[in-house]
């Protein structure tokens, strides 16, 4: 008799299924296993994505510290103006343009309307019209083109449909006036738009009184 109730208290234990805590348990560690893959693959997937976001980042100073290295040329060297130089460039805007100092003047004004790129497009061909060796000619052309006249460029020149269906042509074989419409069409726009606002403005009027009080002293 005591081997039977043994016997039945075996099965009926057999039978009973894991206690609570137990369950628990196995519970505990089963999400326990599927947390730690979960974190192992946010914190890859987090990695991963904080370093595309820092190369991305580390990209984007390095083209704006080149922008601001190569996008602007220096201006001209140039001996100071004198005060009877800066009282020509009132008289007209040929004698402005004629000097590097009255260039320069004008394109720190131009800076200010954020338009510097008219004063360096005009610039870049002064500088195509100097040169002889065709291959230089062909690479500068090129550059003038892509910096000023494509329409991806930031630098765009305003230009009508006319003059840019020309320099669309002389492209085909750039020579040094290729640009030569062009660049006639950006010195009459910044004779007639922007000039007499530059000798409306401060940048202007205080060189002029600056001038003038040292002559004074002198």
């Amino acid at each position: 008799m005591g081997s039977e109730r043994t016997e039945i208290r075996k099965r009926q234990m057999a039978a009973t299924p894991e206690s609570p805590g137990a369950a628990q348990a196995q519970l505990s560690t089963g999400n326990r296993g599927s947390n730690a893959c979960c974190f192992c693959w946010c914190c890859c997937c987090s990695c991963s994505c904080l370093t595309v976001r820092n190369q991305e980042e580390e990209r984007a100073r390095r083209t704006s510290h080149e922008l601001q290295a190569e996008g602007i040329p220096n201006c001209e060297e140039s001996p100071a103006p004198t005060l009877e130089e800066v009282n020509a460039w009132a008289q007209s805007f040929d004698k402005l343009m004629l000097t590097p100092a009255g260039r320069n003047a004008f394109r720190e004004f131009l800076r200010t309307e954020f338009s510097e790129e008219n004063m360096l497009f005009w610039m870049a061909c002064e500088e195509l019209k100097q040169e002889s060796n065709k291959s230089v000619i062909e690479e500068k052309a090129r550059l003038i083109y892509e910096d000023y006249i494509s329409i991806l460029s930031p630098k765009e020149v305003s230009l009508d449909s006319r003059v840019r269906e020309v320099i669309n042509r002389n492209m085909l074989e750039p020579s040094q006036h290729t640009f030569d419409d062009a660049q006639l069409q950006i010195y009459t726009l910044m004779h007639r738009d922007s000039y007499p606002r530059f000798m409306n403005s401060a940048i202007y009027k205080d060189l002029l009184q600056s001038l003038s009080e040292k002559s004074i002293e002198a």
